[in-house]
């Protein structure tokens, strides 16, 4: 008898599918893209552009859902009823070949279960990360520089593209700061997993005596806001100043006043870019980040004022750490919002964290996905 690992897995998968399938209400969806079809076939549907770049937006996401259920519920019958017949026949080479395809189709349902978890308005969105160094000195601005290593990496190995667009280093090693542009869809919703306070407990090598330190760094994510987002800002309201590029980025930074500076001063806000070749683009990639700081702010006063009427407000303090990364004298990685543990802490920092990823979307969304 063939092993039963795979047919267990294509089993846990179609009853997967088939508690997606309720939640999702599949029938539903479909009459929904129906009526935007029927939408976009009435005259005059373009004559407001944004309103329909909107519904053709919602269609579009709408049936890419409903296509990739679809999909995968066609395929996991096929690749079952494939188990089932080598089984049957003792055929351990097609055996071999549809567990080999249920492998392949095991890691598009995981990125489907994921995807589906998603549902903030900007989920979907391109996510500026913003790494920060805190109290730990010298040890914090090397762990920014060690975070900034990790989300790259997991960029990198998740399809996504990274683009720096503010860098300042540390005065002895490391980085004090840095933002980066994480592209591609999804990036937004994944990385939001990410925001809030990290801390690293090592023994430090900036420590003669090999003491153990604790660093902490802060990251914060922020979705890249469309121009088709309502997010005023008034020339007036802004102070730009243009200063020298300092830190990687070649000779050119150095020898003119590229980098940029935008202060909104109704708000506070300072955004800055020097990493672009010119001042032009720095300036557009610090109003770039603006935008997403402006809208955040609006949307978390009026969640403030929501919680405040309920009672229920409670500030968000730094020390509150999500997650604490241990080197010595143990191993180990404990997201202290989910429980997750994994003791491979250098997985981890080589950008294996899907898990912790999964783990909160679970717990944020529960197992129970609602459309």
């Amino acid at each position: 008898m063939l092993s039963e690992n795979a047919l267990n897995l294509a089993c846990e998968i179609k009853k997967r599918l088939e508690e997606i399938g309720g939640s999702l209400d599949v029938e539903g969806l479909k009459h929904r893209i129906k009526k935007l079809e029927d939408k976009t076939c009435q005259p005059g549907f373009w004559d407001d552009n944004q309103e329909a770049q909107k519904v053709v937006k919602e269609m579009s996401g709408l049936k890419e859902r409903v296509d990739s259920y679809e999909s995968l519920v066609r395929e996991i019958e096929d690749i079952s009823a494939l188990l089932e017949l080598a089984e049957a026949e003792e055929d351990e080479e097609l055996y071999r070949e549809a567990a080999a395809e249920l492998a392949r189709l095991n890691r598009r349902f995981r990125e489907y279960e994921l995807s589906i978890m998603f549902k903030g308005e900007h989920d979907d969105s391109n996510a500026i990360v913003s790494l920060h160094a805190g109290a730990g000195g010298t040890d914090a601005q090397d762990w920014v520089e060690m975070l900034l290593r990790m989300y790259t990496r997991w960029a990198e190995d998740n399809g996504y593209e990274v683009d720096i667009m503010d860098y300042l280093p540390g005065e002895e090693a490391g980085i004090k700061s840095v933002t980066l542009l994480i592209k591609g869809k999804y990036a937004y919703g994944k990385m939001r997993a990410e925001a809030g306070v990290h801390r690293l407990i090592r023994v430090s090598p900036f420590d003669a005596s090999g003491r153990r330190h604790t660093s902490f760094a802060l990251v914060s994510v922020l979705p890249e806001i469309q121009d088709d987002v309502e997010v005023t800002i008034s020339s007036d309201d802004l102070r730009i100043d243009t200063f020298r590029a300092g830190g990687a980025g070649g000779q050119h930074v150095n020898k003119t006043d590229s980098a940029v500076r935008i202060t909104h001063l109704p708000s506070g806000i300072v955004v800055q870019c020097q990493n672009e070749r010119s001042q032009y683009a720095n300036k557009l990639a610090a109003m770039k980040i603006l935008r997403a700081k402006l809208y955040e702010l609006k949307q978390r006063e009026q969640e403030e004022s929501l919680q405040k009427l309920k009672g229920e407000y409670k500030e968000i303090a730094w020390g509150n750490q999500i997650r604490t990364y241990v080197l010595n004298p143990f191993s180990l990685v404990k997201d202290h919002r989910t429980g997750l543990e994994v003791g491979n802490v250098n997985a981890v920092l080589d950008g294996d964290i899907n898990d912790f990823i999964t783990a909160y979307l679970g717990q944020k969304y529960g197992a129970g996905i609602e459309n």
